[in-house]
């Protein structure tokens, strides 16, 4: 005989949830999941009505399954959220290419506006020219600063109040390991947060940050979401990987262990003796950096300079002062930039008149 849900104890049980060893129908998994990740967001108030909500959209398992949730809760529960997808393309062909095409796809199915920001139209560069350069060893480094970069200058260009990301709770778990292993306490203390300010100008969160890899697949997977499954090309050698092999062992022999790591990394306090980075602005992009030139910029310095490792191997190689010619667009520009089109936002909610009448041949508002 079947076994019923243990939920609703009436239809066929065909997901065995992962966090909580429950055996659960289709409808009432949907339910849950769904419900779940509410609760975050609004126990963590991550928004609030007329918020302009990125979503950081890659093609992938958990981005897709991400703006497929945020716009059925926004729809469900009246949050008042504008949402847009946002992708990077880091310019891996062969990888990103064929993601991105799965990201127009959402765009269609969701009917959500998107941009998409190139590595080679902010920086110059492609991932694949920088694997040239650099090799597969380090490559990891450079991609995961110039996206975190991306990202901020992307959601300026949109005059986006927030970014959400498709973090999940493995990821967390994972980020944890790896900065206790390389002891970077200042690291480990921000990557608990559900939502940080730290980034640059945008708040940035993580609305699955208590959801299962392993759910968000079966999400995806019930619900015939149409996402992009591929590895990146150049992620084999990446450090996380190690780390996520360790996690995937421990969840073998205690499944809770994920959600237990990141409940003992919130419950973590740094000592008040010890002296923690003061963060300030680069100097040459404006960018928040707790040196006077961010990690992005001094990176860029060495792939133009020929040495491609400045920033990343330990022998001490001299950063130019001061700006430089090919320094990125300052993002004191993309924040005005930003404010302008709020600006013209309002002004055009006020008279929404395509044509305004009280708007003078000089171009000057008039409206009262």
């Amino acid at each position: 005989m079947p076994r019923l849900c243990d939920i609703c104890n009436d239809a066929r049980a065909i997901v065995r949830r992962p966090k909580t060893a429950q055996s659960i129908c289709k409808e009432c998994f949907f339910h849950v999941f769904e419900t779940e990740v509410h609760n975050t967001i609004v126990d963590s108030n991550l928004f609030k009505p007329g918020d302009r909500v990125g979503i950081g959209a890659s093609g992938g398992k958990d981005s897709t399954v991400l703006a497929y949730v945020m716009k059925t809760l926004n729809d469900r529960y009246n949050y008042g959220l504008d949402l847009y997808l946002l992708s990077v393309d880091e310019g891996i062909s062969g990888y990103r290419d064929d993601s991105l095409e799965t990201v127009k796809r959402n765009k269609e199915q969701y009917g959500l506006p998107l941009l998409i920001v190139s590595y080679e139209q902010l920086y110059g560069w492609s991932m694949d020219s920088i694997v040239a350069a650099v090799g597969r060893k380090n490559n990891c480094t450079f991609c995961g600063v110039f996206r975190r970069q991306a990202l901020d200058r992307g959601a300026l260009m949109l005059d986006l109040d927030h970014i959400v990301t498709g973090h999940n709770a493995d990821d967390v778990a994972e980020t944890i390991l790896m900065n206790i292993f390389r002891g970077d306490i200042s690291r480990l203390g921000r990557c608990t947060e559900i939502a940080t300010t730290g980034e640059g100008y945008i708040v940035r969160s993580k609305p699955f940050k208590y959801a299962y890899e392993k759910e968000i697949v079966m999400y995806a997977y019930l619900r015939r979401l149409d996402y992009f499954s591929t590895e990146c090309t150049y992620s084999p050698n990446a450090y996380r990987g190690y780390a996520r092999e360790f996690l995937k062992k421990l969840e073998r022999v205690r499944p809770s262990a994920i959600l237990d790591i990141i409940h003992s990394g919130e419950a973590m306090h740094v000592a008040k003796d010890v002296q923690l980075p003061s963060l300030d602005r680069c100097q040459r992009c404006g960018y928040i950096s707790s040196n006077s030139i961010c990690k992005a910029c001094v990176l860029l310095e060495g792939l133009e300079r020929g040495i491609p490792k400045l920033g990343i191997s330990r022998t001490k190689q001299d950063v130019e002062a001061g700006p430089r010619e090919s320094d990125l667009v300052h993002f004191e520009k993309l924040r005005q930039d930003a404010l302008e089109m709020r600006k013209t936002r309002q002004n055009s909610a006020a008279c929404p008149q395509s044509a305004c009448a009280c708007r003078s041949e000089s171009g000057t508002e008039n409206c009262s």
